[in-house]
């Protein structure tokens, strides 16, 4: 039996990334995805929307058809 899975080559948020500390941010999206780790990937709000910044993934976490990000905000391009 198969599993879906979804390669990602960009960080897109929705708003619902959560702060940890200063640049470090946690984000849960449904289903399991694969991305790259410690490479500069694109930060955006939503998929067609404008680069907010340059995220790098520290950390991937997957379980119960989830999976938990830990990305580091290596440049932001706007303030919102």
């Amino acid at each position: 039996m198969g599993m879906p899975l979804e390669l990602n080559t960009m960080i897109v948020t929705k708003g619902r990334e959560e702060r940890l500390n200063e640049n470090l941010f946690t984000l849960t999206k449904e289903g399991y995805r694969l991305y790259p780790l410690n490479i500069p990937l694109e930060v955006k709000k939503t998929r067609d929307g404008e680069i907010s910044g340059m995220g790098s993934i520290q950390k991937l976490e997957m379980e119960n058809d989830c999976t938990k990000i830990f990305y580091q905000l290596i440049s932001l391009k706007t303030t919102n």
